[in-house]
Order: C-alpha cells, then structure tokens, then sequence
C-alpha cells in the first residue's frame, strides 16, 4: 500500500492520501481523543503521543501534530498507522458518539438566504479548501447583522492564512452573491 503525503497552507497539518475511499459519507473532525472514540482510524492516530487533531475527508486525513513535534520523527509512525488500519480491514467510523450538532432552523426568506450561502460554501469554498485538507462549514447567520459563521476544520483550523481566506475570499465571495452578507467570522 502506497499513502502519499501533501503539505498544506498550515506548517502544523500534513495531508495523507492513503488512495482509497476514507469517509465517503461525509467529513468528520476530531480535535482530541476522546472525540475519536468511534472511529478506530482515528483513535489509531491519536494513540501516537503530539497529534493533536484528526480531519478524515472523502479520500485523505489530514492530521495535525503539536508545535513540539516534527514531522520528520512523526510521518512514519503516522504512515504506519494508516497503512496497519487499512490491511487490518477495520471501519474508519465504527459505532461511537455521534458527530452531529442541531442545527438551527431558518424561516422565509431567511432560510432562502442561508440556503444561498450553504450552496455557495459547498460549491465554490469547500472543494478548494478540500484540495488542502481542510474543511470550512456554515454555522449560521445572523440576520439582524448580516454576519455569516463558518467552522474551520483540518488544516483551515489554526492556519495562518485562514484570516485572510475568511476575509478577502469567502466574504467577498458571499457579499458579492448574497447582498444581505456583510462579513464573515470564524465560529469559536
């Protein structure tokens, strides 16, 4: 088995694309190991000491490691991992806590707002941030001010260059579309 590895805009993310399906049916993002309970892959990963968060995409992982670890000493533990999970023929995601939030339920021409914004996000930003193993995923919108949330996940979360993508990609993007948009922050 073959797992390429890919930098990505954030130093502390390293993107493994293990050249089959990982999570088709959907992303997940584990930021620690106790959110991994439930996918084997995951709590793998988290099993080896400075990696500090999991992203499983529809065909790669993106994993960051902690700002004491160096990707030369970790990569091949990692690689190792991935590569023993895959010929174990182990579920990625087993049955766990699940990852799934409410979601908050717009009305009117709100929902149709939203509805316009989710579809820009999930056409126009994620397949791009995709490319480098990361996710970004509407929160919600505020409609009162016209500011639009958005979850930065992989390697989009602790990028140093997601201000800058939020700000002069995304916002300008959805501003451009959505008149009712009047900027874009990062959820907490």
């Amino acid at each position: 088995m073959f797992i390429e590895t890919q930098s990505t805009p954030n130093p502390a993310t390293l993107k493994f694309l293990p050249g089959r399906e990982v999570s088709p049916a959907g992303v997940h993002d584990f930021r620690d190991a106790e959110a991994a309970q439930g996918s084997p892959l995951a709590e793998a990963l988290f099993a080896n000491e400075g990696v500090r968060g999991v992203f499983l995409g529809p065909d790669f992982i993106a994993i960051t490691k902690g700002e004491d670890q160096e990707w030369p000493h970790l990569k091949p533990v990692l690689l190792g991992a991935i590569m023993d999970h895959f010929q174990s023929g182990a579920p990625v995601l087993g049955s766990g806590p699940g990852a799934g939030a409410d979601e908050e339920v717009y009305e009117g021409e709100t929902a149709e707002i939203v509805a316009q914004i989710k579809d820009l996000i999930d056409t126009r930003v994620r397949p791009a941030v995709a490319r480098d193993g990361g996710d970004i995923v509407f929160s919600r919108f505020d409609v009162d001010t016209g500011l639009v949330y958005l979850h930065m996940r992989g390697a989009c979360a602790g990028c140093p260059s997601s201000t800058m993508t939020l700000k002069h990609g995304i916002e300008n993007l959805l501003k451009h579309y959505v008149p009712e948009v009047s900027a874009v922050e990062a959820a907490l």
